[in-house]
């Protein structure tokens, strides 16, 4: 059940969102701009190289981060600036889960005393009902409640990533933001914890966003991808039409790199490899981030904020001006012609099928 103040409001509407660090060199420009819509009961993938933003837009969205700039918005009220006083109460319905499990947990704490903690500081359990609470919580990510008087050091690296989701999930959260949740574990692990994640949304109806460099898991998990690149927003849309139609250039050479375990399959698709280096973002980007790798680079690349543009119905958008409608009047290297043929060959080419 929502408290949306209109209808059709997103769960979380993110708009223009920037941080910048200063470091000893200067400034750096990590989230330039970013925007997304996510509405509940959704699971959002949002990927992109390291560097690339993610687990700050993460840090931002749970407020350990001040943003910069822009705005973010949930469930309507406007969370961008506000104290901690006044955002406390949402903190239980925006909980996150980190990378590594050791470190987000107390080593001196028992998992009793980590999964009590935000069940007494929300008051969402009495002492009356805590331990049943807490055993609710144990049977939920499918862990023995004898673990409850365990520390961290004595858990498996799954038993703690399993203990950080309860914890996560304690307060019946409406958000939960999963930043490289898998990420450490091997791959017999990621795939229990994956499946565990599957199963608590539909049992749950919680909300996910999903940050993951193992893009083969964010298509079996989420049901729409976010693609950054250089602390901005490149592409968008439903997981099988990026995966199956990437538009970008970024997408398309993010996506041939994901490995495919069938020999036969492999050498049927075209590893792409973008020029150059990845830059610094020690000034902010003016037009697309890739226009210096870009093979398809035009001169109006380098001009101002590319804006999306719609790829196909049901939300697929792309910041890329090879999709323009006027594209091509658009020249590269001064040929309309080879605008042309540049956006027939950025067209054919696919990610992961």
């Amino acid at each position: 059940m929502t408290d949306y103040p209109a209808a059709n409001a997103p769960l979380l509407d993110v708009t223009n969102l920037q941080h910048t660090f200063q470091t000893g060199a200067g400034r750096v420009f990590a989230v330039n701009g970013v925007s997304f819509r996510i509405d509940a009961g959704e699971a959002v993938g949002l990927v992109g190289e390291s560097g690339s933003g993610k687990s700050t837009v993460a840090k931002c969205l749970v407020r350990l981060l001040e943003p910069s700039g822009g705005s973010m918005r949930f469930r309507g009220a406007d969370i961008t600036h506000m104290n901690e006083r006044s955002f406390r109460p949402l903190r239980s319905q925006i909980q996150m889960v980190f990378q590594d499990p050791t470190m987000s947990l107390n080593p001196r704490l028992t998992v009793r005393q980590t999964l009590s903690e935000p069940l007494r500081l929300h008051k969402t359990a009495t002492n009356g009902n805590l331990e049943a609470r807490l055993h609710d919580l144990m049977g939920l990510v499918n862990l023995d409640r004898r673990l409850l008087g365990r520390q961290p050091h004595q858990l498996s690296g799954g038993q703690k990533q399993r203990v950080g989701i309860a914890r996560a999930i304690a307060t019946n959260p409406a958000f939960v933001v999963l930043d490289e949740p898998t990420a450490s574990l091997d791959m017999s692990i990621r795939i229990q914890i994956i499946s565990l994640l599957r199963r608590l949304q539909d049992e749950l109806g919680m909300t996910y966003l999903f940050i993951s460099h193992d893009l083969s898991t964010v298509r079996h998990l989420c049901n729409r991808v976010i693609v950054m690149y250089l602390g901005q927003v490149v592409e968008e849309g439903p997981v099988e039409e990026i995966f199956t139609n990437p538009k970008h250039p970024y997408t398309q050479a993010l996506l041939s790199a994901v490995p495919i375990p069938d020999p036969a399959r492999r050498g049927q698709r075209r590893r792409i490899v973008l020029p150059g280096e990845t830059p610094h973002l020690t000034a902010p980007i003016v037009g697309c981030p890739l226009a210096d790798r870009c093979p398809y680079v035009m001169p109006a690349c380098r001009q101002g904020t590319i804006p999306f543009f719609d790829i196909e119905p049901g939300g697929h958008r792309a910041a890329c001006l090879l999709y323009a409608e006027d594209r091509d009047a658009v020249a590269i290297d001064g040929s309309a012609e080879s605008a042309r043929v540049s956006r027939s060959e950025a067209s054919g080419r696919t990610g992961s099928d």
